[in-house]
């Protein structure tokens, strides 16, 4: 590892961010989001700002800031909704439900930090590939970047915060139903 690499050199943390992260990915695979909501902390910040075309030396503004616009800025409380919608069967873009792979990758822990009362939180940073099939034909493929922060309380961890970076500043699916 090179004095440039700014990855925390923790094997086992690693491991179990990495592990957390590709169990999040097949829950939601196989539609399991009832089970994915027990893994989002009750603070949760789910984020997806937007992308712009910017100079190469604006680069610091190609997304959207926390004021901004967004694709999305959501907590617990609209997570469970969405998922509730889900769940009627009448949501009428997921009807009949996308079939959908998620590949998370180039996973790295950024810092570790401990918490208050106990607990830690790590910094993870990764890559994601998402296909999205719906009907005969709607394909939509999604790839990007994502800043995670995950919370252990009591042996167990959780999704406190996530920022997700697509790599297209136009969004060419018709809605944006899935989780990422």
């Amino acid at each position: 590892m090179s004095a440039t690499d700014a990855s925390v050199d923790d094997m086992e943390i690693w491991w179990q961010a990495q592990r957390f992260l590709h169990y999040e990915a097949d829950l939601l695979d196989h539609r399991e989001f009832e089970a994915w909501l027990e893994l989002l902390d009750e603070d949760i910040a789910y984020r997806m700002p937007l992308t712009r075309n910017v100079r190469r030396d604006a680069t610091s503004q190609e997304y959207s800031g926390p004021r901004d616009v967004a694709w999305f800025d959501e907590g617990i409380e609209t997570l469970r909704q969405r998922v509730a919608q889900l769940k009627t069967g009448i949501h009428w873009a997921e009807e009949p439900a996308s079939r959908v792979s998620h590949l998370v990758t180039n996973i790295r822990v950024l810092d570790v930090a401990p918490e208050a009362g106990g607990g830690e939180r790590i910094r993870v940073r990764s890559r994601f590939l998402i296909y999205q099939n719906r009907l005969q034909a709607e394909v939509n493929l999604y790839a990007g970047k994502r800043e995670d922060v995950l919370r252990r309380r009591d042996g167990r961890w959780t999704l406190l915060s996530r920022e997700i970076h697509l790599d297209q500043n136009v969004l060419l699916s018709k809605a944006l139903t899935i989780f990422f």
